[in-house]
């Protein structure tokens, strides 16, 4: 089984894909107007319109109702992600911050209100749970 992606439901895609190219410094896919995917190494990350959920089954997904799912990526420097979405992001929940699992994280929420945890391995342990996941190894520190 390969994992294929996360899909957001949305009442306004262009909003949350304008939102999440800052975020991830990619461009998104459009192949129909209430459809869009941002491919980054690691996962695919889908946002679709809420009207495209009743191809699901009525009542099946709602758009900015999510309150226990948190989309998390792996950066290189957290201070530096921190530093660069400041400026564009309005709903923090937690500055860079260290967990008691050996990550550096920062919480904040996209237009929708879904969480993101942007998070960076430091201590030793950390660093060798990532080692080798989504094709980036990490030696001494430094992930490639």
């Amino acid at each position: 089984m390969i994992f294929a992606s996360v899909r957001i439901m949305t009442d306004d895609v262009d909003r949350l894909v304008e939102f999440y190219e800052k975020v991830l410094r990619v461009p998104a896919e459009r192949p129909a107007p209430v459809f869009a995917e941002l491919v980054v190494p690691s996962c695919t990350l889908a946002i679709g319109h809420s009207q495209t959920a009743q191809l699901f089954g009525a009542g099946s997904a709602v758009g900015a109702n999510n309150r226990t799912v948190i989309i998390e990526f792996r950066v290189d420097d957290v201070e530096a992600e921190y530093v660069r979405l400041k400026p564009f992001v309005d709903n923090w929940v937690m500055e860079p911050t260290m967990m008691p699992w050996g990550n550096r994280s920062m919480l904040f929420r996209d237009p929708d209100g879904n969480l993101l945890n942007l998070f960076e391995p430091v201590t030793e342990d950390a660093i060798k749970r990532f080692s080798g996941r989504h094709g980036r190894e990490v030696k001494d520190g430094l992930q490639t």
